[in-house]
């Protein structure tokens, strides 16, 4: 009987014109008795969450495109003047390096940009990549991406000539992928001189809150999409960004936003090799917010200190690269820490003070939207912007490959993310799932990283 009801269902599928498609065989939820000191998490409050990341990432992403290369300071090829401050926000937009261009049909001024119900958010890449993270590892089955199927996944769904939205180290990676090297060789010094670049920050942040609570499994999820462009310290500041995220499912304790940031970024702080001008960098920024002084000022030391004087081992500026390393991991760090710091976990301040703090200033605010985005959820994100936002989302905006001609809602990628943390706790972590009780149980190592 069950046999006759699934040949007459594919056939009406069939028969109404619809591609049918294989479906994915189901993790297998195994029996489990939890332990005294398991966390416990809800599935479905976490899935609220997930969509909070993605619609505050996308708020943020596009508000920090209206400011993108902006302000860059005035040492090497390009000079853009004066960085903009607190009283900027709200007026004309200014021209970046490439003369204004890419930002001009964005927002004429520097505001924040939505996307109504009834429009579409379109990707970038300070999304995309980590849609495709996430893609493959749900149609893979499986917690941890092989080089073998990053490189796929690259080649399948990235244009192979420009517009392709790849930058610097991606695009150098991507480049090496086409000629059959696969990650980690594609970061490798040796193959990729973009190593240094902010790439794999903007990529990968995901991979923590697909280990919540546990930034030891997310490391170990995140290490090859990083090392897919990153080494070194590029690839310490990404593994802050993916410590911080897992973080964010263990800060439940502290009372208000600013306590759960500032003690989440302290705790991936102690990752960071202390003898690296990442760490450095996080400390003089830290130092400053804790004198009081004014976020514009301290951008402005840190431009000084960093770009001018080349403190802390950050010599970049002496290598003469384009935009004087303006796309680098390092500088665009010390930029995020400010508007983190400052931000004191205010989501719209946060992306505010992102957007006019000046160089690669969309991903800074993309990846401080998107972590404030899941902590305070869906929900969360509508009452501090006081209204309702579009839940379409167009990947083939940037990428390409997709079911539905590209077009997704975070209600969908947020039930993948789910799926996906259900193997991970499974598999990686070695906990329970009950799906009848809606919950995880994650085994505590009594480690924060």
């Amino acid at each position: 009987m069950r046999r006759f009801s699934l040949f007459v269902c594919l056939f009406v599928i069939l028969s109404n014109g619809i591609k049918a498609q294989v479906a994915e065989s189901p993790l297998t939820y195994k029996k489990y008795k939890p332990k005294k000191t398991d966390k416990v998490l809800s599935r479905s409050a976490y899935k609220e969450k997930l969509y909070g990341f993605w619609l505050g990432e996308c708020i943020a992403n596009w508000t920090g495109l209206v400011t993108e290369m902006d302000k860059i300071g005035n040492i090497g090829d390009i000079k853009t003047g004066a960085f903009y401050t607190r009283e900027n926000w709200g007026k004309t937009d200014q021209q970046n390096i490439w003369g204004g261009g890419l930002n001009a049909n964005i927002s004429p001024t520097i505001d924040y940009v939505f996307r109504n119900e009834g429009e579409v958010w379109g990707s970038d890449d300070d999304t995309d990549i980590e849609y495709i993270y996430q893609h493959l590892l749900y149609t893979n089955k499986t917690s941890v991406l092989s080089g073998e199927q990053i490189r796929e996944g690259w080649l399948k769904h990235i244009k192979a000539e420009e517009e392709n939205y790849l930058w610097v180290s991606n695009q150098k990676a991507f480049d090496l992928m086409k000629t059959g090297l696969v990650p980690p060789a594609t970061s490798d010094p040796k193959n990729n001189p973009e190593y240094e670049m902010i790439d794999a920050q903007l990529t990968t942040e995901i991979f923590g809150l697909f280990a919540p609570t546990r930034p030891d499994v997310a490391l170990t999820m995140a290490k090859l999409p990083i090392q897919t462009t990153a080494r070194e310290n590029a690839q310490w500041i990404s593994e802050f960004y993916v410590i911080m995220h897992s973080l964010a499912s263990s800060a439940e304790g502290k009372k208000t936003m600013k306590e759960k940031t500032q003690w989440m970024a302290e705790q991936a702080r102690q990752h960071l090799p202390k003898d690296s001008y990442a760490a450095k960098m996080y400390d003089f920024v830290k130092s400053r917010y804790k004198m009081n002084i004014p976020w514009e000022q301290t951008r402005d030391e840190v431009y000084q200190r960093y770009q001018v004087e080349q403190a802390d081992g950050y010599n970049l500026t002496s290598k003469n690269i384009y935009c004087n390393a303006c796309f680098a991991a390092g500088i665009n760090f010390a930029s995020s820490i400010i508007s983190l710091l400052y931000g004191e976990g205010d989501i719209k301040e946060t992306i505010k003070i992102g957007a006019l703090a000046g160089w690669d200033s969309d991903n800074p605010t993309a990846t401080w939207g998107g972590l404030l985005g899941f902590m305070i959820g869906k929900e969360g994100v509508e009452r501090a912007f006081n209204r309702k936002f579009s839940n379409k989302f167009n990947i083939h905006r940037t990428r390409i490959g997709f079911p539905n001609n590209g077009i997704d809602t975070f209600d969908a990628m947020s039930e993948k993310g789910i799926e996906i943390i259900d193997r991970v706790v499974q598999e990686q972590m070695k906990g329970g799932v009950n799906v009848k009780k809606d919950v995880w149980y994650i085994p505590n190592t009594g480690k924060t990283n």
